[in-house]
């Protein structure tokens, strides 16, 4: 006889084997703007279907899914109206997700997501014998995705932008580069937080896309300047500090280190390399949130990358030039901890 115990490990095991379904019900309901269709509305789902050019029928069932996730509300007249979670994937949300949720849930993410067993087998990326070419040279030549992506690490960025400007000491620097920088949110954070402070873009040509707009419209956009480049060959110097979000993580150990080898070539002797990026625990028992580890299989999947412990970022410093002076981790729920460098040799180039 089953006992509740039993039966509720069932479910949640059952709840995780859908956990794909559920993904694409929050991915098609961003694609189909249900969340800005509903804006300060209730509206029918045959209202819906009409604005959406949407099967009726269809458009329900995906309605009551959408009502069973916990994004929207049903009353008893059947009309529909977004919950304080379905309010993220409108896309005027100052705390938007709309773009990161369309990100996670296209079909590249999901194709590469489709050879997990042969990453985990290989240790490579799918994505590279899923579409023909590695996840940053496709991006490169699909101009859509490359705005979809750069959104998302946009939207990323900012719920975590004001918390790094204020839990680390930039008051002591004069200028901040923003390296793998995109649209500078957060350089545009550090810079309000610290208004003496100058800062850095520094990006591909197509990451920069919308960086002058965006760091206007955040009101630092005299105190900045765009630099485009490509971080394996060298990087921009002018700076005494390079602030680097989620950028090794999609890389692997060597590459990682041909780009703090550049940042070290380019900074003075008293200047600092600082990571925002997840450290996982050494131990899956310590504690850390599960979309850690799921975005470490993200990393192997699509660009074979990887998150990392504190010992694997000490390791990659101390090949760099650099020694790992501080780890602070930011309040939670926000996964990211900020990781110090400091130079402990010579420039390569001295």
């Amino acid at each position: 006889m089953r006992t509740e115990a039993s039966q509720g490990v069932t479910a949640t095991v059952a709840r995780l084997a859908h956990g794909h379904m559920a993904a694409q019900v929050v991915g098609v309901a961003a694609r189909l703007s249900v969340a800005d269709l509903l804006r300060d509305t209730t509206r029918t789902s045959a209202d819906l279907a009409r604005a959406c050019g949407a099967d009726p029928q269809a458009m329900h069932r995906l309605l009551r899914a959408m009502a069973g996730l916990g994004l929207l509300s049903e009353d008893e007249g059947g009309r529909f109206s977004l919950t304080e979670a379905g309010s993220l994937l409108r896309t005027d949300h100052p705390d938007s997700l709309h773009a990161l949720v369309r990100l996670l849930t296209d079909p590249t993410t999901v194709g590469a997501w489709t050879g997990l067993e042969e990453s985990v087998r290989t240790g490579g990326p799918h994505f590279s014998k899923a579409f023909g070419q590695d996840f940053f040279t496709y991006l490169g030549g699909a101009p859509q995705l490359s705005e979809q992506f750069n959104a998302a690490m946009s939207q990323g960025t900012r719920m975590v932008a004001d918390l790094v400007a204020n839990h680390y000491d930039f008051g002591r620097f004069t200028t901040v580069v923003d390296i793998g920088g995109g649209h500078g949110t957060l350089l545009a954070a550090i810079l309000r937080a610290h208004p003496s402070l100058k800062g850095i873009v520094f990006d591909v040509p197509e990451g920069l896309e919308g960086a002058e707009r965006n760091l206007a419209d955040l009101g630092v956009g005299d105190r900045c300047t765009r630099e485009p480049g490509d971080f394996f060959t060298g990087v921009t110097a002018g700076g005494d500090i390079h602030v680097l979000k989620s950028v090794l993580h999609d890389w692997n150990d060597e590459q990682c280190v041909t780009i703090l080898r550049h940042c070290r070539e380019a900074l003075p002797e008293n200047g600092r390399v600082l990571l925002v990026e997840r450290v996982l625990p050494d131990t899956a028992a310590a504690g850390a949130d599960e979309l850690m580890y799921l975005s470490d299989l993200n990393m192997l999947v699509k660009v074979g990358g990887r998150e990392r412990t504190r010992a694997d970022w000490d390791t990659l410093l101390r090949a760099s030039g650099f020694r790992l002076s501080a780890v602070t981790s930011l309040p939670r729920p926000q996964p990211f901890s900020l990781i110090e460098g400091t130079p402990v040799a010579p420039r390569p180039d001295q």
